[in-house]
């Protein structure tokens, strides 16, 4: 069977890719300001609930159907409490209770627990690529953690962290051994709908109905920017642009998430990284690119 050749895709679609890091860089940050004023539980309930809603919205203003078969719901929950309810959560926790940089380099270990779930999972091959990689990823995370463990700084938030990292790859591979008959937009929406909700539960049972009163003027710009560019806008562009681009393109806007989310927090919050929080970026980054990257056999 022959492949359809794919066009070339136009400049504006390729200029999606660093756009979309940017955006869900400079969430890091953006995030860590809104927390100084608003609830964690709270933040990540009106978060996830506005971004699931928005795309209901598109879904429908372009005719997307929104069902869900009924024997898919199980797997829809489950893997919506995986990779977007329990991952937003845990960082927001995580993001109270270690630098905002550090937190980004440690969570970024993703890919490479979605290499593992998916040779224990879906029996896919650990080869020699994927085995490199999980060694710079191993060796990322010692060069961060090491010294911290020296100087008795390793926090829990770390731990926080990197368990969401691993929830979210826990939950992508789930999704791939245990297909859902809907499009990628709609699985999406009603998987950021749960995850709000359960934020919302949250909120409810350990903070109560939120307090209004007076915001700082960057707590508020944070917070629109998380919910309107970081959710909304880069949900859009995430289902809408970026499936007309190759893999390996769309990939590279995944890569400079942490990076942009470092510098972000360097311009932002004023933290700066140790040599071995840089270390720990690079060896990561190199070992989610090893992991990413990697070219797939073309079918004949």
């Amino acid at each position: 069977m022959a492949v359809q050749e794919v066009s070339r895709p136009s400049g504006a679609t390729l200029a999606t890719v660093p756009l979309l890091g940017l955006l869900w860089g400079f969430n890091w940050p953006a995030v860590r300001i809104a927390l100084d004023e608003i609830a964690p539980w709270t933040l990540r309930a009106a978060g996830m609930l506005c971004a699931g809603l928005f795309l209901i919205g598109l879904a429908l203003s372009s005719g997307r159907s929104l069902r869900v078969p009924r024997r898919e719901w199980l797997q829809l929950f489950l893997t919506g409490v995986l990779s977007i309810a329990a991952f937003n959560i845990l960082l927001a926790f995580a993001q109270l209770m270690a630098p905002t940089s550090r937190i980004a380099i440690v969570t970024f270990t993703m890919p490479l627990w979605a290499a593992v779930f998916a040779t224990l999972v879906l029996k896919e091959v650990l080869d020699r690529g994927r085995l490199l990689g999980l060694a710079l990823g191993l060796a990322g995370l010692v060069a961060l953690g090491w010294p911290l463990l020296e100087a008795g700084e390793l926090s829990f938030g770390l731990l926080l962290g990197l368990i969401a990292g691993v929830s979210w790859a826990a939950g992508t591979v789930l999704l791939k051994r245990f297909p859902i008959s809907a499009p990628a937009m709609t699985i999406a929406a009603w998987q950021l709908l749960l995850g709000g909700f359960c934020a919302l539960l949250g909120m409810l049972l350990f903070e109560g109905l939120p307090r209004v009163g007076p915001l700082q003027t960057d707590t508020v710009v944070a917070f629109a920017y998380h919910v309107l560019f970081a959710q909304a806008l880069a949900y859009f562009l995430w289902f809408e642009v970026l499936p007309r681009l190759p893999a390996a393109a769309a990939s590279m806007g995944t890569l400079m998430v942490p990076a942009v989310g470092v510098f972000g927090s360097m311009i932002f919050l004023g933290e700066r990284p140790s040599p071995a929080d840089w270390l720990g970026l690079v060896l990561i980054l190199a070992a989610a690119a090893t992991i990413l990257l990697k070219p797939r056999p073309v079918r004949g």
